[in-house]
């Protein structure tokens, strides 16, 4: 892997030396549009909007729309007066515990690994965040922005999550019809209990595949050999539950099936619905 980043981990007075690497990539099948008579990809100008005028790369610049249709404009002068304080450092604040940190707040993950000089001192972070089964909340510049991150060990390796800031998350009370107040009875949350404690396993992370990209490769293979591809009956849109406690003792009832059948029998069954 390709550093993206060189920089340092600041812990109280230590400095730790560091190189980042992104711990993700996207698998994403990346489609080019073609013009559908010729099949040739379409490109694209950048047109201005009032005089209809092409425009060049060299003839943009950036501007904050502070009223509607009236900028403000930023050169790199501007840009370049508020990095000022721009370091080349990962600043550690706090340390907390990492259940005290919601998902929702995490956006990237970037492994960190040590440079040379710097070993001994990441083996320390490492051993001292296991130790203590803490996490660290720091802020870092990439690019132009600062990042809120939380600094953590996955199998040995520092891995640094870039974070959303509380004003950059929206408030759940924002989502139309949800209430505090739980409408369900006692019985029903005990069948739903048991469903979910007999679908309970070891998370395993190798056992979910991509099915949606899977099968738009194998598409898009039969397109390339000249042959139809065999497309699978669209699914009717489920309709919301009528009768809650009749699915949910059909859901138990298909899972005690499914936990006595065969293993030979639950592999066809599972390749069949997937």
């Amino acid at each position: 892997m390709r550093p993206v980043w060189k920089g340092a981990v600041s812990f109280g007075l230590v400095n730790i030396p560091v190189k980042m690497y992104p711990a993700s990539e996207d698998k994403s099948i990346k489609f080019k549009y073609l013009h559908s008579t010729c099949k040739a990809p379409v490109k694209y100008k950048k047109v201005c909007s009032r005089c209809g005028q092409t425009v060049e790369q060299d003839e943009i610049v950036r501007g904050y729309e502070y009223q509607r249709d009236r900028f403000v404009i930023m050169n790199e002068e501007d840009f370049a007066a508020v990095a000022a304080q721009k370091t080349r450092t990962i600043d550690i604040i706090d340390f907390c515990r990492l259940e005290e940190i919601d998902p929702i707040n995490f956006e990237k993950s970037y492994y960190l690994g040590p440079e040379e000089t710097g070993k001994k001192a990441y083996d320390l972070l490492v051993a001292v965040l296991k130790k203590t089964a803490r996490v660290a909340v720091a802020k870092v510049v990439i690019r132009t922005r600062q990042a809120l991150a939380a600094i953590r060990i996955y199998q040995d390796v520092l891995v640094m999550e870039t974070m959303k800031y509380p004003d950059e998350v929206r408030s759940p009370m924002d989502v139309p019809d949800v209430t505090a107040e739980t409408a369900v009875s006692d019985r029903e949350l005990d069948m739903a209990v048991k469903l979910v404690e007999g679908m309970t396993e070891p998370f395993v992370p190798e056992k979910y595949t991509d099915d949606y990209r899977k099968g738009l490769l194998e598409l898009i293979s039969a397109k390339i050999e000249g042959q139809e591809p065999i497309l699978e009956p669209e699914q009717e849109q489920p309709e919301g539950v009528i009768d809650l406690m009749e699915s949910l003792r059909a859901s138990l009832e298909a899972m005690e099936k499914e936990r006595f059948a065969p293993a030979a029998g639950r592999r066809r069954e599972k390749g069949r619905v997937g």
